[in-house]
């Protein structure tokens, strides 16, 4: 995925589809989910081949998300690079994988964007940064090991009761835990 820091990629990228009519989508993909109607739509192109340095691109791809919740509509528009050919993947195949990386970008990295707020987080230099994420990664997977979907509820309740943080890492033998 490229993101706002990756400018001027973003930016390569986006210009290709600055048309006007877009061309129709070459992979859709929908679904219900929950209360809320999803659509995705894929372009991919090997336009930026030769242009861009980035390391191994070999596609890039827009990817736009329109959700339908209670009536109302949004629409998000997202960009990637792929070292996968066309001849090796489909662009349905490529919206599955997209569709696997939200999946892995939900359980790790939004929790950790959101929950633990490493975006805004003033530890920068040495080792200090990848300690910190590998600590909050040992945190998300214990705590995802021991049955917890929500992460933040979970963080709270290990911070009230210690003892069931302590008894996770086998530090500790917690009575209910028999």
């Amino acid at each position: 995925m490229v993101k706002e820091n990756q400018a001027t990629l973003r930016q390569d990228i986006a210009d290709l589809w600055d048309l006007e009519p877009l061309p129709p989508p070459q992979a859709v993909q929908t679904g219900r989910h929950g209360d809320r109607w999803e659509e995705r739509r894929l372009w991919a192109s090997e336009a930026l081949v030769g242009y861009s340095d980035w390391p191994h691109l070999v596609q890039v791809c827009r990817v736009e998300r329109i959700v339908t919740r209670k009536g109302k509509t949004s629409q998000e528009v997202a960009y990637a690079v792929t070292s996968l050919s066309p001849e090796r993947t489909s662009p349905q195949q490529l919206l599955a994988l997209w569709r696997g990386h939200w999946g892995i970008e939900n359980r790790g990295h939004w929790v950790r964007d959101v929950t633990f707020d490493e975006d805004r987080c003033s530890v920068r230099t040495g080792a200090a940064p990848q300690v910190l994420a590998a600590l909050h990664n040992l945190a998300i997977s214990l705590l995802r090991q021991a049955g917890h979907r929500a992460i933040a509820p979970a963080l709270r309740r290990q911070a009230a009761h210690p003892q069931e943080a302590l008894a996770l890492l086998g530090v500790f033998h917690h009575p209910s835990r028999q």
